[in-house]
């Protein structure tokens, strides 16, 4: 990959697959902008991360000369999107990659248990934050060709998602809307795709139970692992990646539902 900027999001353990993908990128000669917000995952079960165990765990992998910075952000904040994009900017100059890797998960349930603000809150973050975080890479973009933008989707489209009402609705807007956005940047020099990981023992949510619940329904044999989403993720915003915009893609190991 030539020297490149990416901002990338949801970077806050190390298990997850925002810090698989910051590897990659940075072991790929990126320059690094990434965000986290510790409260989302200290109000989850598994709790939050060592941040600066995280940030040491990429350094690793840069490469002589690039660097990495990083910027704690409450994407449920309309402004947030552009503060983050003008950070990365300030420390990086002009980015060629944009990852949406965020998400807000928990506190979710079904159809009869959703409210407006159940609704709106993951609405906020997981669709809202990502479509104002690429109009800001767009608008910041020089237009000479190369930039990527990946948004992460969940295969909501795939099959049922059961007591997730409010997150798959949040997720589908952004595998619903992946052509149009790829339609109306191309002509910058933009590419845009959609990655569905499919189920990744992230080293968090899983639980014993659910991997052996689904490890039948795996015909490779395992569930997905961080790596493997990121590393379609890296081929797409590479120059390998250069004629392919508009799809949603699923990296799912054969996942049967």
């Amino acid at each position: 990959m030539e020297p490149r900027s990416a901002l990338i999001t949801g970077v806050s353990r190390r298990g997850g697959i925002g810090f698989a993908i910051a590897r990659r990128l940075a072991a790929a000669g990126c320059d690094l902008a990434v965000t986290h917000f510790a409260p989302h995952d200290a109000d989850q079960p598994w709790g939050a991360d060592s941040l600066p165990s995280v940030l040491d765990g990429i350094r690793e992998a840069l490469q002589p000369g690039r660097q990495l910075v990083d910027v704690g952000a409450d994407l449920a904040d309309p402004d947030a999107p552009a503060r983050v994009v003008a950070f990365a900017r300030e420390h990086l100059g002009p980015l060629s990659v944009l990852v949406c890797n965020h998400a807000r998960s928990g506190s979710d349930g079904p159809l009869l248990d959703q409210t407006a603000a159940l609704l709106d809150a993951h609405w906020a973050v997981n669709a809202r934050a990502s479509l104002l975080l690429a109009r800001e890479f767009a608008a910041q973009h020089d237009g000479r060709g190369g930039g990527r933008i990946v948004f992460l989707t969940s295969g909501q489209d795939l099959g049922p998602m059961p007591n997730e009402v409010a997150y798959a609705a949040s997720k589908a807007a952004l595998a619903g809307i992946t052509k149009t956005i790829a339609h109306e940047l191309a002509p910058r020099g933009i590419t845009v795709n959609a990655v569905n990981p499919g189920p990744v023992d992230s080293a968090s949510y899983v639980t014993e139970e659910m991997r052996d619940a689904l490890a039948d329904r795996f015909p490779l044999g395992r569930w997905g692992q961080p790596d493997d989403p990121a590393r379609l993720i890296g081929w797409l915003v590479s120059e390998e990646g250069r004629w392919v915009t508009g799809q949603v893609l699923n990296t799912e190991g054969g996942f049967i539902r």
